[in-house]
């Protein structure tokens, strides 16, 4: 229910925070696509569901979900999702970027 965050160190008070947080009632929610725009203020990821990665020229994709940051959260979000990456590619392997790259042909074109 609750998990609880190490101490932070709270500047403006120079006191220790305990955070604990609360996801009983999160809903999750699976993408493969993300858009990202920004304003002066603003952070924008729009994350949806491509049904097809590999498909035509021309795809619509129905946005799911819309996270808006400040630019100061977005910095702390991209080095945490940077180390995690880094991390994971430790254990297992470097992960290739190009989704054609990753596709394997089908096993009947291969016994021809």
């Amino acid at each position: 229910m609750s998990q609880e965050k190490p101490t932070q160190p709270d500047a403006a008070a120079g006191q220790q925070v305990r955070l604990e947080i609360d996801d009983s009632t999160v809903q999750a929610l699976y993408a493969n696509f993300c858009r990202v725009a920004t304003t002066p203020e603003e952070v924008i990821l729009d994350l949806a569901l491509n049904p097809d990665p590999t498909g035509g020229p021309v795809q619509k994709i129905k946005v799911s979900q819309r996270v808006i940051l400040n630019h100061y959260t977005a910095k702390r979000l991209a080095a945490l999702l940077a180390e995690t990456v880094k991390r994971h590619e430790k254990v297992f392997g470097t992960l290739e970027m190009d989704v054609r790259k990753r596709v394997q042909p089908e096993m009947s074109a291969m016994v021809r």
